[in-house]
């Protein structure tokens, strides 16, 4: 078996920065932003947070997408003939459809709040009731990145799950069990 470790690397590192840094943001500065003294200075520091982890984010998805088509160009053989292991890949494409896409709302939504500048809350993503009141559309956007901010790691965590189970797909037992069954 040949070795890969550059598409592995940007494989792996591009998804643990994806699922970590989105879920570090999600615990701890979220929570953090709501200690900054008032609810105008919690949507400042939430926004100033998220806006600096954007390009990171990224940087770290775009290595993990090059990383995959990687390994998928250079496992196309066994995955035509182990099986389990086209029903594995065309799963860990639906989750990274569905992380992508949870992720790039999460942006456009995460834009809208920045645009209304330092739009009061009482944590980084729950809208404080002036906001509500004065700007609806900012506090359900804040609302929705609420929900968001877990729903990105969880499927970035299902990701991982997948990436585990595709690496002990490639085990030399499994690898020859896969293949006979398809003979």
């Amino acid at each position: 078996m040949a070795r890969h470790t550059l598409s592995r690397t940007l494989h792996d590192l591009g998804l643990s920065a994806w699922f970590g840094g989105t879920l570090a943001n999600a615990v701890a500065l979220n929570s953090a932003a709501g200690e900054a003294g008032s609810d105008a200075a919690t949507g400042r520091v939430a926004n100033a947070g998220w806006d600096r982890w954007t390009p990171v984010n990224a940087a770290a998805i775009g290595a993990h997408l090059v990383g995959s088509v990687g390994q998928l160009r250079a496992d196309k053989e066994r995955v035509a003939a182990q099986q389990g292991v086209a029903g594995m890949s065309a799963l860990k494409t639906l989750v990274t459809a569905a992380a992508l896409g949870a992720t790039a709302y999460s942006r456009v939504l995460g834009q809208k709040v920045s645009a209304a500048g330092s739009p009061p809350s009482k944590r980084g993503t729950w809208p404080s009731r002036r906001t509500k009141a004065l700007a609806p559309d900012v506090a359900a956007a804040q609302q929705q990145l609420d929900t968001l901010q877990w729903v990105i790691p969880a499927l970035t965590g299902v990701l991982v799950a997948i990436s585990s189970y595709a690496g002990e797909q490639q085990r030399p037992g499994e690898v020859a069990r896969g293949v006979s069954a398809t003979a």
